[in-house]
């Protein structure tokens, strides 16, 4: 049985100002928590089942000393999801995730990382569905690190964590002033408009930044002005009348794709 002041204290990190004052975030589900643990996350508190505590028992004794067996209905009760899984997860907050939303200076710069990698930059996406999902594929392609606006969803939230499906564990994700951290990049700035050029006939490179914008207001104007390569997604046939626009998520697995089977990393063989 799970304490009413551990319910209470998971409902309460549902809520980001909850997040911030407790410094822990909820994490759901054998693939997602399984992901933290295997990537070295240590969790303050896990409530699972007899069969998942069992399957995951060494992995758990090296890594939180706080395990609750509890039933199907236990986790029902205190679940944030809508399908209550087998195992919730109490992790810290990194310790840049307690600063988010304070404009502070980033401990990664983008400058850096964009002179040598390829890295993301998302300007004010608001689903944390969506958000959850771009770090999945952020992950998938081999982006380690994705640079958010103040405004962007929290990915902390539990939607957004869990729609990560545990990429979270290998992806950086910096909260930062978006435009500051642009005006000091001398590496190719890429933007999606609608007014941009066709993105399979335009040069790509190696390293470099990919702006992705808001789901209704696409790259807002300051952010805009330090794009150096705007580009296009064109439907098909072009003349045919289409959709307006792609969803973010959708649209940032087609652009990463793209520079991916172009320019792949540089990863060393295992």
């Amino acid at each position: 049985m799970i304490s009413k002041n551990r319910q209470k204290l998971i409902r309460a990190l549902e809520r980001k100002k909850g997040r911030l004052e407790h410094g822990l975030f909820v994490a759901e589900g054998h693939k997602l928590v399984g992901e933290l643990l295997e990537e070295g996350w240590h969790p303050q508190y896990v409530a699972a089942t007899e069969e998942w505590v069992n399957a995951t028992s060494q992995t758990l004794r090296d890594n939180c000393s706080d395990v609750e067996t509890v039933t199907q209905d236990d986790l029902q009760r205190v679940s944030l999801l809508k399908t209550p899984q087998d195992v919730l997860a109490l992790f810290p907050l990194p310790a840049d995730a307690k600063r988010m939303g304070e404009d502070t200076p980033s401990t990664s710069s983008l400058a850096q990382i964009a002179s040598a990698d390829l890295c993301l930059a998302l300007d004010g996406v608001q689903d944390p569905g969506n958000l959850g999902t771009i770090i999945r594929l952020a992950d998938w392609f081999g982006i380690q690190h994705i640079f958010c606006s103040l405004t962007t969803a929290d990915i902390f939230a539990p939607k957004a964590i869990q729609a990560t499906m545990g990429a979270i564990a290998r992806v950086h994700v910096h909260y930062v002033n978006l435009a500051h951290e642009l005006q000091h990049c001398t590496a190719p700035i890429y933007g999606t408009h609608l007014d941009g050029e066709n993105l399979y006939d335009r040069e790509l490179s190696h390293h470099g930044v990919i702006i992705m914008g808001n789901e209704g207001q696409g790259i807002s104007d300051e952010v805009g002005s330090y794009v150096t390569e705007r580009l296009f997604i064109p439907p098909y046939p072009p003349y045919r009348t289409t959709v307006e626009s792609l969803n973010v998520g959708v649209a940032t697995a087609i652009v990463c794709a793209e520079f991916r089977r172009r320019c792949p990393a540089n990863y060393p063989e295992k």
